[in-house]
């Protein structure tokens, strides 16, 4: 019969532990643990409490500082995790001083950040500048979008949100006609409290999509017609407010190969774009193009390439172009000999579309086309070439290894201030990388 070694649960063992040990001089915590506490200037906090003569104290700022932003350098962003990390975890105990901060305590401090945030990430990024640890040669964005935590329920056009608030107003007007009847049928107090401020919270409801409606222009489409905004984010597209402030960046282009006249003769490129195209598809054949189709602007009607009339689908602006779209009958083309070379998937079930610009093409003044001019000249190609030696790498850290796959706070400032923490691990993981060569 095997033999096990012997264990014994009811066993006791005393571990001693201090806290200053478990900080040990290379780490990331060591460097959080000394930028915090000799080059951050934390009396931006002291405004926040109010606790000098009565109230109980309060955790220090600096504490709550290094626990946050060790936990989100292992990618807990959780209030509820980061309490539990500083009941069970050793660094995180010894980070907190074993203070054991409530839950609650460490959302409403990361909640607030938004407040402070500037000034604590300035300090940080004169410390990288310091150890020269900034080039000062090139400042390079990227393209990546991170969703936030923001609801559903506050997107639409403005003719949905005009409808939204006049039912906010008529659902206020309605409870409060039923409050004023419960306050003459001697209601319980905590009753009228909790009616009163539900009126409250719909009353702040309805002035926010009012001041949104009253500051935020209609949102049109391609089409011109009217698209749906957010109202907490209303700058989500900010591809002109970027051109506006002269900001000098290089995007990343997934249309970059397609575009360079060194890939035209490329063997290896065609064949790749061939192969796609046939497992998409099942031809390698090009697709008919809008020259191929029979069109008439007189009478505006088009023939497609197999001689069947076409209906008529939109007239009107795509792009800032007028622009008349046609689409082939589901009958015509289903049937076709020619489907193979003119539908993206043969099998589909709506008939080939193709549009026509009507009158002079206007030229794209789109900043979307100014960046793809400026990435693909000398000095643009150049750049782009090092993005995988530059600003890739930054986000991928973030993304891949910080677990940065959405933010959880509400609000742009809020969403921006959280950003902001997750780029001070950045850079302090720099900052400790930089000591560690040192040594």
């Amino acid at each position: 019969m095997a033999r096990y070694k012997h264990y014994d649960y009811n066993q006791t063992k005393m571990i001693l532990l201090r806290f200053a040990d478990q900080i040990q001089p290379g780490t990331f915590e060591y460097t959080l643990n000394h930028v915090v506490d000799t080059d951050l200037d934390l009396s931006v906090f002291e405004s926040r409490y109010r606790n000098d003569v009565n109230g109980a104290p309060a955790y220090d700022p600096a504490i709550l500082l290094k626990v946050v932003l060790f936990a989100y350098s292992r990618g807990i962003t959780s209030s509820r995790k980061i309490a539990q990390a500083c009941r069970e975890n050793v660094i995180f105990m010894a980070l907190s001083a074993d203070s054991q901060p409530h839950h609650s305590t460490i959302a409403e401090f990361i909640s607030r950040m938004d407040e402070v945030i500037a000034p604590l990430f300035t300090h940080v990024l004169m410390v990288c500048d310091g150890l020269n640890l900034i080039g000062r040669e090139m400042f390079a964005i990227d393209g990546c979008k991170l969703p936030s935590n923001a609801a559903k329920e506050w997107s639409g056009t403005r003719a949905e949100l005009n409808r939204k608030q006049a039912k906010i107003d008529r659902a206020v007007s309605r409870m409060l006609t039923a409050h004023q009847h419960d306050d003459r049928q001697d209601q319980p107090p905590e009753i009228l409290a909790r009616e009163q401020a539900q009126i409250e919270k719909l009353e702040k409801v309805s002035a926010k999509i009012k001041k949104h409606l009253a500051t935020a222009p209609e949102r049109l489409g391609q089409r011109g017609t009217p698209v749906k905004g957010n109202i907490t984010d209303p700058d989500s597209a900010n591809m002109k407010l970027i051109y506006r402030l002269d900001i000098d960046g290089y995007i990343a282009d997934n249309q970059f190969r397609k575009r360079d006249p060194r890939f035209a003769e490329s063997v290896t490129f065609n064949t790749a774009k061939a192969q796609r195209r046939k497992e998409r598809g099942g031809q390698v054949a090009q697709r008919f193009i809008p020259a191929d189709f029979d069109y008439d602007p007189l009478t505006e009607t088009c023939r497609c390439p197999a001689g069947q009339p076409m209906w008529k689908r939109f007239k009107g602006l795509i792009d800032e172009q007028e622009t008349i779209s046609f689409q082939g009958y589901r009958q015509h083309c289903r049937d076709c000999s020619l489907k193979h070379q003119c539908l993206r998937r043969p099998n589909q079930q709506d008939g080939r579309q193709v549009s026509f610009a009507l009158g002079e093409r206007k030229p794209l003044s789109s900043f979307i086309e100014k960046m793809k001019q400026k990435i693909d000249s000398p000095m643009g190609r150049h750049i782009y070439s090092q993005r995988l030696g530059t600003v890739e790498p930054v986000f991928g850290n973030l993304e891949s290894n910080k677990g940065l796959s959405r933010f959880t706070l509400r609000g742009k400032s809020k969403v921006n201030a959280q950003w902001l923490m997750y780029c001070m691990v950045h850079n302090l993981e720099k900052i400790a990388t930089q000591g560690q060569q040192r040594h």
